[in-house]
């Protein structure tokens, strides 16, 4: 199984400009990793997301480029990728990639899996609540129904 850095490279390689900002990589990691588990009823990677104030984050993905504003590596391995990870990471750039890191937040904030775990948060607080496979599998696989 691929790591979430080598499912950000792969997300960074397809972007025309190969860098973007480290919000919109979050999200897209998100998105990759919801419709992996909706398509092919597997984790595209083994860290979890977690419903923090700005949307979808990865703790593990946020400490490779903390204090960050754009990124054009987290230094992960792409080729890591098999042909239906890669397929994914690929659509899920082609749909929400010429979004701004603030319309996929904005998105994510109205999507019943991050509001669902930031139940009983203030719109400031962090949250370490986790945002499930169970919720990404339920409100995605109903999209693509």
């Amino acid at each position: 199984m691929p790591s979430v850095f080598d499912v950000a490279e792969g997300i960074l390689e397809l972007l025309p400009e190969n860098f973007t900002t480290t919000w919109k990589l979050q999200k897209l990691v998100y998105y990759a990793q919801a419709w992996h588990l909706v398509w092919d009823a597997e984790p595209l990677f083994n860290k979890p997301i977690h419903a923090w104030a700005h949307g979808p984050v990865c703790p593990e993905l946020y400490k490779r480029h903390r204090g960050k504003f754009n990124v054009s590596t987290v230094r992960g391995d792409a080729r890591t990728l098999n042909e239906s990870q890669r397929e994914t990471v690929e659509i899920v750039v082609d749909h929400y990639g010429l979004l701004s890191g603030q319309q996929l937040r904005d998105q994510t904030h109205v999507e019943p899996p991050w509001q669902d775990a930031r139940r009983g948060l203030s719109p400031r607080d962090r949250g370490e609540s986790e945002i499930t496979h169970d919720a990404m599998v339920e409100y995605f696989g109903a999209l693509s129904g």
